[in-house]
């Protein structure tokens, strides 16, 4: 053949196409990240994950930030620990049990749950079954070195209650009228808030009224209740503010760094010193310098200082982002439910958890007044570890009922079955496989 020396045919050479830019990383790790927020079985994960991590890390912090307060007690070194513990083992079956209830029965406990918290609140106040602890008469003892704090279910009973009542006048076509936005909710939760501060508990009042904020916003309030509602909370706070000293001295130390002559905001000041000193890494697990007396709550209110102290800027921010993943997956379940019980239940779960532990953290780094609330799932103290675990509980079987999510768990439930035809009924048993069942479920899109 002319053109080669061997007489073979010439070889045709393919041409390739002038290759194009390639992918950035960043916008291909941004897009892998993307598609793993937009998956049916994120929230489900995220809440139940994030939780587990926060209680888990809570009890290591309680055992490590309670053993002096309980050495100096003469009690043993491990006595809020155990108690923490079987709190959290407790706990963690209400949480099991409220993430296998159906929405009915949810619903159906809402108005039992809230009687039974108006009754213990009030009955805080009767002589000689209310005990005062730092000052605060919120508590009843149940016997030995056990008590419960009432109003912490109340929380919970407003969040339940106030989700049922929103839901049914919604279902009713009566939430364009505002007072039937406002009323009974309002007063309810007012009824609350006065038996919350017969005992002087100004942070749970503060919480209690985040919650009320956030079911009326979820219910769509105007603006102009949101401001008359507000007005009339910035009133009463100012006033119990102003006619308490103490309360006047806690938003005297917002941001102090050095102590009043007279011993003024020695808490705050103590808890900015364990935090500086922890550096980047901290000091190490158990080696906290500020738990030995000087900061006082140690183990309670101000354990994220002592979090800050030993395991440093490290630890404190995974706490953070743990929270915050617990918070965005708590808004997605509100915001992607046709149900509008589950959406002001989780939007009102959400806002408690969210708001009491900014407000925690935001004491602690001197940045709002010291409310003594505790770090939700994380500092000492059954009464709240109950309720809110619990209110996990809630969280998780929300985002459970979600249709893709659902369809997701059913896929990935094993199965067994006999293969059909071939065989007949002593033919081989086989896989009934993901891939196999795929086809009949709907995507993760659908909803």
């Amino acid at each position: 053949m002319p053109g080669s020396r061997t007489g073979r045919p010439p070889v045709r050479r393919t041409v390739r196409p002038p290759a194009g830019p390639r992918e950035n990383p960043v916008a291909r790790l941004l897009t892998r990240a993307r598609r793993a927020w937009d998956r049916p079985l994120t929230a489900y994960y995220l809440i139940l994950g994030g939780s587990l991590l926060i209680t888990v890390l809570g009890l290591v912090m309680v055992y490590s930030a309670s053993q002096i307060t309980a050495l100096q007690m003469s009690l043993p070194g491990s006595y809020f620990f155990r108690k923490q513990l079987l709190a959290a083992v407790i706990g963690a079956g209400l949480l099991y049990a409220a993430s296998r209830m159906p929405v009915k029965l949810h619903r159906a406990l809402a108005y039992p749950i809230l009687a039974g918290a108006v009754f213990l609140m009030a009955l805080v106040q009767v002589p000689g079954i209310g005990v005062a602890v730092n000052g605060n008469q919120n508590w009843i003892s149940l016997g030995g070195s056990f008590q419960i704090q009432p109003s912490e279910f109340g929380k919970l009973a407003l969040i339940l209650w106030g989700a049922d009542l929103l839901a049914r006048k919604q279902d009713k076509r009566l939430m364009a009228q505002w007072k039937h936005m406002l009323v009974p909710l309002v007063p309810v939760a007012f009824l609350l808030l006065g038996l919350i501060m017969l005992g002087g508990d100004m942070g749970t009042a503060i919480i209690l009224t985040a919650i009320l904020f956030g079911l009326l916003w979820l219910a769509g309030a105007p603006t102009r209740l949101f401001v008359g509602v507000l007005a009339v909370a910035g009133a009463i706070g100012t006033v119990l503010i102003k006619t308490n000293s103490n309360r006047l001295d806690r938003f005297a130390c917002i941001g102090a760094t050095e102590m009043g002559p007279d011993g003024s905001c020695w808490q705050a000041v103590h808890g900015i010193y364990a935090l500086a000193s922890g550096g980047l890494f901290g000091s190490g697990l158990g080696a906290s310098v500020e738990k030995w007396g000087q900061l006082p709550e140690a183990h309670t209110d101000f354990i994220f200082a002592v979090t800050g102290e030993e395991l440093g800027l490290a630890g404190t921010l995974s706490v953070l982002a743990l929270f915050a993943a617990l918070g965005y997956a708590g808004i997605r379940v509100a915001g992607r439910t046709e149900d509008p019980f589950v959406r002001y239940a989780a939007g009102g779960v959400t806002t408690w958890i969210t708001a009491q532990a900014v407000i925690n953290m935001g004491a602690v780094l001197g940045l709002l007044p010291i409310a003594g609330v505790p770090l939700p799932l994380f500092s000492y103290g059954g009464s709240a570890l109950l309720p809110t675990m619990f209110a996990i509980g809630l969280l998780i079987a929300f985002a459970r009922d979600e249709p893709a999510a659902r369809a997701a768990l059913a896929m990935r439930q094993p199965r067994f079955g006999r293969k059909r035809g071939a065989g007949g009924p002593a033919g081989p048993r086989r896989w009934n496989t993901m891939r196999r069942r795929t086809s009949a479920v709907r995507t993760s899109g659908e909803r």
